[in-house]
């Protein structure tokens, strides 16, 4: 019996590479439940989400997560910064010496979170102003037990909304209100 050869083999299986992205966070809750829940929703296993404890001032965390790229492999590495009461002029010269990206948000994180929901252009002057508006889209929102199903529809349209008020990414603390949260999420999704 003669064995004829097979001449089709079967070609190996290509898989698409994701960068790795480190997210550092100086908040405890909100911004870590918020990248977790975008990477559980938009299955992506390259992100990479670590905490830095709460109130560390911008310029720490931003040297921090440069130690941290040492020891974790990534192609990118963002610090997600409010900015409170925090120096962000130094802190975006500090970045830019370290090669950190910013997601800087003025007045703050949850600023990114209403723009899930509504254009927001007049000036907010701190977390209270935006909370009111954001409890009118999710009665139940509580900073620390952030639930992302409630912002998840509105993810592309927030990257829309900030990105058109955006002037330049890591200018966002010269702006009230900004956010430079959209270009980290768009490297996410």
């Amino acid at each position: 019996m003669i064995r004829r050869e097979n001449r089709r083999s079967r070609r190996a299986a290509i898989r698409e590479e994701r960068a790795q992205i480190l997210i550092v966070c100086g908040g405890d809750a909100t911004e870590p439940a918020y990248f977790r829940g975008l990477k559980k929703e938009r299955r992506n296993p390259a992100i990479n989400v670590m905490v830095e404890r709460k109130g560390v001032d911008p310029v720490s965390l931003i040297r921090f997560a440069a130690r941290k790229r040492m020891t974790v492999e990534c192609d990118q590495v963002w610090c997600v910064v409010d900015v409170d009461e925090f120096d962000l002029a130094r802190a975006v010269t500090v970045a830019h010496e370290e090669d950190v990206r910013l997601a800087i948000s003025n007045p703050c994180f949850e600023y990114w979170l209403l723009l899930h929901f509504e254009s927001c252009t007049a000036p907010l002057t701190c977390y209270d102003d935006v909370e009111l508006r954001l409890t009118r889209h999710v009665p139940r929102y509580d900073k620390s037990r952030l639930c992302f199903p409630d912002f998840a529809g509105g993810v592309d349209a927030a990257i829309e909304r900030a990105s058109r008020r955006c002037a330049t990414v890591g200018t966002e603390h010269e702006h009230n209100p900004s956010t430079g949260v959209w270009a980290l999420v768009r490297q996410v999704i």
